[in-house]
């Protein structure tokens, strides 16, 4: 596992590690003293334990140690917290927030669902689901699924969108409040421009990279046109949008193996939803709820949340 912004823990150096978890308070201050002790077992000495001031939702543990994947499987041992975030160091507002599209700021994939309108999304969205598992080369997997939509109608996206595509639950909550604290916001996705674009302007995403579809004759050709965006796209997006803020701090979010390396690299990779390999490379998950859990593990009150 990296450290914040993807530098790796150097043997025996020790870091101030902060962990939020949305769980029940009462079981969070019942068992802190048992996992103390576990804790110290690892080599992490336990600190204090807060709540953020948000009804006593939001627990903050902090300690000291160098291990941050050891304290992360302690307290999910022990709080079985759907929703957290592990950190070392004291944690800020984020001024860079990268995203993926499908299945995180969106309910659906998107080509999934275009695949329907051929009648192969039982095919298409099996490719899908192995890409995203990490057992399928992504730019392969991509192609695969694109050749199986040539000939399919070019009115058939915008159809899509209108009849098969919503936002995530809280995903424009999100984006606005970030960008009313001073965020820089993006969406990045191995998807297409033809759903991006219009999701990023209903979100309020102000940048946006993706792949794009080719079309000939209103129709899709099965290719993709241009640079395949995947994985390294994704880093190299966040790292490039890093370099434009001074003293920048990345949030994160995606659920699927092509956003692990942007996961690590940033301050705050959240995992939303995600598949297991995405979850453990994150620093931060929510396996349930809407994305306003990010807001509260940020410690923004609700008064300042912004449709």
């Amino acid at each position: 596992m990296s450290a914040s912004g993807g530098l790796p823990l150097e043997s025996g150096e020790l870091f101030v590690l902060i962990a939020r978890l949305i769980a029940d308070v009462d079981e969070v201050k019942t068992r802190y003293r048992a996992v103390s002790e576990e804790l110290a077992l690892a080599g992490i000495k336990a600190g204090r334990l807060g709540f953020l001031e948000l009804g006593e939702k939001v627990a903050q543990i902090s300690a000291e140690g160098a291990d941050r994947v050891a304290f992360r499987e302690i307290l999910e041992r022990h709080f079985a917290a759907p929703v957290g975030m592990i950190a070392d160091h004291e944690i800020d507002l984020p001024n860079l927030f990268i995203s993926d599209m499908d299945s995180t700021m969106i309910e659906q994939e998107c080509i999934d669902e275009l695949a329907d309108f051929a009648g192969l999304k039982e095919k298409v969205s099996a490719i899908t689901e192995r890409a995203m598992q990490g057992e399928l080369d992504f730019e392969d997997a991509l192609k695969e699924r694109v050749s199986l939509l040539k000939g399919l109608p070019e009115t058939a996206i915008s159809e899509c969108l209108e009849q098969r595509i919503s936002p995530m639950p809280g995903a424009r909550m999100l984006v606005q409040t970030l960008k009313s604290k001073g965020c820089q916001t993006v969406l990045v996705t191995g998807g297409f421009h033809h759903f991006a674009d219009p999701v990023a302007e209903q979100l309020g995403f102000e940048h946006v990279v993706g792949n794009r579809l080719a079309v000939a004759g209103g129709k899709l050709t099965g290719e993709v046109e241009g640079p395949i965006v995947d994985s390294s796209t994704k880093l190299a997006v966040l790292r490039e949008e890093q370099a434009k803020i001074s003293d920048c701090t990345v949030l994160a979010s995606g659920d699927g193996a092509n956003d692990i390396p942007m996961l690590e690299a940033a301050n705050y990779g959240i995992a939303y939803k995600a598949k297991p390999k995405a979850r453990a490379a994150a620093s931060g998950w929510i396996d349930e709820g809407s994305l306003t859990s990010v807001l509260e593990l940020l410690g923004i009150p609700e008064s300042d949340w912004v449709q």
